[in-house]
């Protein structure tokens, strides 16, 4: 097997002991991303939306370092701090991705997450 770590300025930089994202052979593991500012490592608070846009720039940023888009993406988790938040975030999350095509998925609500966000998301590609 080859491991490679990706790593990108254009998405935050990890906050703890790991990578924005492992290659093996063809498969990109990703941490999880939330709703951090790569330039500033400030959070976008306040507006569901806009903290669940981050997240997907953030993955999408790291996709990009390792060569690779959504459409090579085939599996994601995301986690949410409150089930009362799916519609608006699976409604910008589905703006990602082709419906008829989309990763497989599980959603779930967690007691809380890094930094107290509402939303973080993991994701699987293969090339």
């Amino acid at each position: 097997m080859t491991k490679k770590i990706i790593t990108t300025k254009d998405a935050p930089e990890p906050i703890g002991p790991y990578n924005q994202a492992v290659l093996a052979n063809d498969t990109l593991y990703l941490s999880g991303q939330i709703p951090l500012v790569p330039e500033t490592m400030e959070l976008v608070e306040g507006d569901l939306e806009k903290e669940t846009l981050q997240v997907m720039e953030n993955l999408k940023a790291v996709l990009a370092a390792a060569n690779m888009n959504f459409d090579h993406v085939v599996k994601t988790s995301i986690f949410l701090s409150d089930m009362n938040n799916f519609n608006e975030i699976n409604s910008v999350y589905g703006r990602y991705f082709d419906e008829a095509t989309a990763p497989a998925r599980e959603t779930v609500e967690v007691a809380t997450l890094p930094k107290f966000v509402r939303v973080e998301i993991s994701m699987i590609a293969i090339r």
